[in-house]
Order: structure tokens, then C-alpha cells, then sequence
């Protein structure tokens, strides 16, 4: 496994960090794999392409359905939404000396990718970065290139706890909230648009891929139950797009009866409340290990030529 030894400080200072614009990105920093490798600095810029739609299915947690059509996207163009960025976790897997989200992927912190995402959509009014304070100088720090409000707080013990933490500082008059892990720095604005649309129209919505692996359910001395039907399986992704209403009664039921949740929509599940699963992408990775960070690296690679 690859170990990065790279500072806070030192990061910062060898990154230039340029907004996108029109869809080109401009770095000046050193690669992923040249960091990892301790290679010279290089400069070079990346001009990424708008995705491909894919084939889009969206529908119960164990349904498959319809998803929102164009007329739903026009209507939640017009909504107001809050992001809570989740940057708080530790990334103890990525054996590197700081958080994963911090790590430069490209030259630029993996957080900002979807930072500089959001902050670009109409919809988006909002972002409330969950991170230890001592990381939200990288925000503070291109605050005056976006043009939404930037609010912070303070990470929790648990995921559900740092979602909760966030809630407690959306506006008032916040439609939809979005919650994405700073960790997916590849989320593109047509999974966002769609998982926005499927939210407004069913209160809660989640961005999901299908299973492609066969899953086998084993017992606690590794032997094999059953084989699970993959048709309906889906891996879960974010963002995860909840109306701020139902996931305020949502945390009322998790903390009254001290339920834990490993995701954002979870929470209303417990409620018994429908979640929509919009079909997202492949390429929407969460950055957990090394290898992940090279993957990333190549798809913004392949994605420029």
C-alpha cells in the first residue's frame, strides 16, 4: 500500500486552486501518483466533458421505476437547496497523514471537486461544509470565486451525527436538502439534477448503481446462506436528496429510540417512508484507498483527452 506524507501546509502552498470555468479545469500542483511518488510538480489543465446521459432507472428501495422527466427537472431548478458536504472523516485506510478528502488529487483537494460542482448549480443556495475547523481554510479560501453562502460545522462521532450537526444550519426557507460525501469528487451535474428532480417529487431520493458482482449472504463461520438476486440489489452512492421536513421527523425517531444508520436516507426509511433510488454512474467512486485515488486520477485523465 502506498503511504502519502504530505502537510497541511505544504499542500496549500504547492496548489494553485483556480475555479472551474466552462468546463475547464486549471491546475498548477503536482499529480496524485507524482505526490506518491515524490516526483517533480507539473503544470497542466483538464477540460472535462459533460457526461453522457445514462440509462436511467429510479424507483422504491425495492421497486424499480420510472424516474422524474424533464418537467420535474425545470421545477426543481427553481427550488432552494442546502448541501451538506460531509468532510469531517479521518480516511484511516488511505495511510496517509491527513484526511483522504484533503489529499490532492490532480493539484487540487479532493473535496473541492464537487465543491466547485454544487456551487455552479442554480439550485444550490447553499453549502454547509461539516469538517474540522482546521481544514476550513481550504473553503474560506475560494469562498469569493462561488456565489453561494458558505456555512460550517462541526463534524459528530458518527456519520448520522455529523448530517445532523450540518441540519442544524440550513436556512430556514431551504426545499431540499443534499447531502454528498467530499470523498466522490466525480459526481457529475446531471446524476446531481436527477437525484435533485426524484427528491422534490418523493421527499427522499438517492443516487445508486446495480450490483454487478454476485452477492452471496454467509453465515458467522463463513459458509455460504444463500445467493443473493442481484437484479435487485443497488450500491448506494450520494448525493442523498431528503425535503428538510422528513428528515428533521426522521432524526426526532433515530435519537428518541438511539437507532444508528449508515446512511443518509436510512433515516427516513425508519420512518416507512418510500425512497427513490435515481440511477447514477460507475465513475461516481468514493476515494478510500490509494488504488481509488489513481483510479480517479485516470477517469479526470480520460475524461480530458
Amino acid at each position: 500500500m502506498a503511504l502519502f506524507s504530505i502537510s497541511h501546509s505544504t499542500m496549500m502552498m504547492k496548489m494553485k486552486l483556480i475555479i472551474p470555468n466552462n468546463n475547464t479545469y486549471f491546475y498548477s500542483s503536482s499529480s496524485s501518483s507524482n505526490i506518491a511518488n515524490n516526483n517533480n510538480s507539473s503544470s497542466f489543465f483538464i477540460r472535462t466533458r459533460t457526461p453522457s446521459p445514462s440509462i436511467h432507472h429510479s424507483g422504491l428501495i425495492n421497486c424499480c421505476a420510472k424516474s422524474g422527466d424533464q418537467i420535474n427537472e425545470e421545477i426543481v431548478k427553481h427550488k432552494s437547496v442546502s448541501v451538506l458536504l460531509l468532510a469531517g472523516g479521518k480516511g484511516k485506510r488511505m495511510g496517509a497523514n491527513m484526511p483522504k478528502q484533503y489529499l490532492p488529487l490532480l493539484g487540487q483537494p479532493i473535496a473541492l471537486y464537487s465543491f466547485y460542482t454544487f456551487a455552479q448549480m442554480i439550485q444550490v443556495k447553499e453549502i454547509i461544509v461539516v469538517c474540522d475547523p482546521s481544514y476550513r481554510d481550504i473553503f474560506q479560501d475560494v469562498s469569493h470565486k462561488i456565489n453561494v453562502d458558505l456555512k460550517f460545522a462541526l463534524p459528530g462521532k458518527e456519520r448520522q451525527d455529523s448530517v445532523f450537526n450540518g441540519l442544524q444550519s440550513i436556512d430556514v426557507n431551504s426545499e431540499l436538502v443534499c447531502v454528498h460525501d467530499s470523498a466522490r469528487p466525480l459526481v457529475s451535474a446531471v446524476d446531481i439534477r436527477k437525484v435533485l428532480s426524484d427528491g422534490w417529487q418523493n421527499g427522499a431520493a438517492v443516487l445508486g448503481v446495480p450490483v454487478k458482482a454476485t452477492i452471496k449472504e454467509a453465515n458467522c463461520e463463513s459458509f455460504v446462506v444463500k445467493t443473493l438476486d442481484r437484479k435487485t440489489l443497488w450500491e448506494m452512492q450520494t448525493p442523498q436528496i431528503i425535503k428538510p421536513a422528513l428528515l428533521r421527523k426522521g432524526f426526532e425517531l433515530v435519537n428518541r429510540e438511539g437507532l444508528e444508520v449508515t446512511d443518509d436516507v436510512s433515516i427516513v426509511e425508519h420512518l416507512k417512508h418510500p425512497v427513490y433510488i435515481t440511477e447514477g454512474s460507475y465513475t461516481n467512486i468514493k476515494v478510500t484507498t490509494p488504488d481509488d485515488l489513481l483510479l480517479a486520477e485516470r477517469i479526470l485523465n480520460i475524461n480530458a483527452e
